[in-house]
């Protein structure tokens, strides 16, 4: 018999790496679903999250999005791969957008038009509440604060008293435009989160992975997390933070300082969308690190003092928020959800969002780090795990996660670039059927 050449080891030794790396996250998964219903009824109730790991509810259901998701996964898994080669640079992200917004849209109307979409903003407990309340935005702003904490007449909804004004401002813009409701908010979320798609991939070519970006680019655009890019605000906070990263991407060439301080005002905005994007901070140094430049620092960091400097002075200080944001945490549901569940709940949750092609993919993508240091794309994928697991361990995103750490899982999926051309369409594959046995079964709650 032949000996195995070098490069047959490595291949063999991979696959059982990409074997065993979704073996584990598939038993994290099955575990997450399996143990709070074999669970005593007292303690599944205090996950308060009927599909835990995800937050919704188990309904088996098809709908009008059905044939549509099916018909789009099936083009982009026999097509994907090949377009993401031939195609030309502007003509891809065209097309790379405008599919994932139809694969987004279409798992929506999976729950119905005003079920799945233009209802999921309009809930007592979200930014719309309150957008009628905004007479004043400077007045708004200075008292921000003082209505985040729980149990006063006039305290913020959920969402609102968790998140930085900046959040309830966009919607508030919205409604100044003409462009209010349930709908218009619902469709300004799908947008410019699925925009996030083409980010990543700009960034990566930014960097000089362009051949990574294209292997990529099929997988962002039918991604598991387009169930909750479409219906949350969370989803925009991944489009805005994505193209903060992509432009300072683009700023790590010569003479683009333009795009350090967009860059840097887009990062600055993030922060005020939700305190969580603090972290999307190791996602920037990656990008400076596999750029190998600071050149983009400081202009930059203009970009987002301005922003910070805009709210402070209008009477909103971000630390006061963020600490009374952790108080009123620990006033709702968040004392009663177990974290023993949650710290792997929340990562069996991310599998659901990243899907298992990425978890496969993640071996090969960290593995060049010992390789090539400064490959940009095992920086941004390990910027995002990072950002990920800081999140974990903090214990301040007990469920809801899926949506929550959106903006650091488009970085995750970013790994795809690294599996066998060969293999390209059984994962993307397996991606659409992991997506829409969970869109079909499991009504979510965004």
């Amino acid at each position: 018999m032949h000996e195995l050449t070098d490069a047959t080891r490595s291949g063999i030794l991979r696959f059982r790496g990409e074997l065993l790396a979704v073996g584990v996250a598939g038993v994290l998964v099955a575990a997450a679903f399996t143990v709070p219903q074999m669970a005593d009824e007292q303690w599944r109730r205090s996950l308060y999250a009927a599909a835990a790991p995800i937050f919704g509810m188990w309904l088996p259901h098809v709908g009008w999005g059905t044939v549509p998701a099916i018909l789009i996964a099936v083009l982009v898994v026999t097509a994907g791969p090949v377009v993401a080669t031939r195609w030309s640079w502007p003509r891809l992200l065209v097309a790379a957008y405008v599919t994932a917004v139809g694969w987004t849209f279409a798992l929506a109307m999976v729950d119905g038009w005003r079920r799945g979409f233009t209802e999921r903003l309009t809930d007592p407990n979200e930014y719309l509440h309150e957008v009628g309340g905004v007479t004043d935005v400077g007045t708004t702003l200075r008292e921000f604060s003082g209505r985040i904490l729980d149990f006063q007449p006039d305290s913020w909804t959920t969402h609102v008293s968790g998140h930085p004004p900046g959040a309830l401002l966009f919607f508030v813009v919205l409604d100044r435009v003409g462009l209010g409701g349930g709908a218009w908010a619902a469709v300004a979320c799908l947008l410019i989160g699925c925009s996030a798609v083409v980010a990543v991939a700009v960034a990566l070519r930014a960097l000089g992975a362009e051949r990574h970006a294209r292997a990529a680019l099929p997988f962002l655009a039918l991604a598991p997390a387009a169930l909750w890019i479409g219906v949350s605000a969370d989803g925009m906070f991944a489009g805005v933070t994505a193209w903060a990263v992509a432009l300072l991407a683009i700023a790590t060439r010569p003479g683009r300082v333009a795009a350090a301080v967009g860059a840097g005002v887009l990062f600055g905005v993030g922060m005020y969308l939700s305190y969580g994007m603090v972290l999307m901070t190791i996602v920037a140094v990656a990008v400076l690190v596999a750029g190998r430049t600071i050149r983009p620092l400081v202009p930059a960091l203009v970009g987002a003092v301005a922003v910070a400097a805009l709210f402070t002075v209008s009477g909103f200080w971000w630390l006061d928020g963020y600490h009374l944001v952790v108080e009123r945490y620990y006033q709702g549901i968040a004392t009663e959800r177990p974290f023993g569940y949650w710290w792997w709940g929340n990562l069996a949750a991310t599998v659901c969002v990243i899907g298992l092609a990425t978890v496969a993919a993640l071996p090969r993508a960290l593995s060049r780090a010992g390789v090539r240091a400064l490959d940009p794309a095992t920086m941004l994928v390990a910027a995002g795990v990072c950002a990920v697991l800081v999140a974990d361990v903090s214990a301040l995103s007990k469920a809801e996660t899926e949506r929550i750490w959106l903006p650091f899982d488009m970085w995750i999926l970013a790994a795809t670039a690294f599996l066998p051309r060969g293999s390209a369409r059984v994962w993307l594959g397996v991606q659409a059927l992991g997506t829409l046995l969970l869109v079909h079964l499991i009504l979510t709650n965004w």
